[in-house]
């Protein structure tokens, strides 16, 4: 069964979404990232950047197949039908259909009271599937440093 875990309480999603691209690509990860164009546009546009000496790789869902077999990251406004399903990060605001083919799901809620709205519903989805959900509360991690 997929593997739900809820990243909560970041005061922006976006560029803690960067930082954990990062940490998983360098990991060997193949993740997935689904949400709206404008999103996925700041994180195309942050990997890019993300220091002078330091590129993320990344590509899009109409990249050449062999350039998203070679990439670590998939930008997709939706799950993919194929490729590798590791794992799959959701910065939009509903559960992504077809999220069951990862076997790991992350979801990223923010501060905002909106994106916390959202977060519950996809919370109370996933629950009501019978889905475990493992907790990664970043205020309570920062005020453990």
């Amino acid at each position: 069964m997929t593997q739900i875990a809820f990243h909560f309480n970041m005061p922006a999603k976006l560029p803690y979404a960067v930082r954990l691209l990062r940490k998983a690509a360098l990991s060997g990860a193949k993740v997935t990232v689904v949400g709206s164009p404008a999103d996925l546009a700041y994180l195309d546009e942050q990997l890019w950047a993300t220091s002078p000496t330091d590129f993320i790789a990344h590509v899009w869902p109409q990249a050449d197949p062999d350039l998203r077999d070679l990439s670590p990251i998939l930008l997709a406004p939706q799950v993919p039908e194929q490729g590798p399903h590791q794992v799959l990060v959701n910065v939009g605001s509903s559960v992504a259909p077809g999220f069951e083919r990862f076997d790991r799901v992350i979801e990223m809620v923010s501060q905002a009271d909106e994106d916390r709205s959202a977060g519950r519903e996809r919370w109370r989805y996933y629950t009501e599937q019978g889905y475990a959900i493992q907790r990664h509360d970043l205020n309570l991690a920062s005020a453990s440093l």
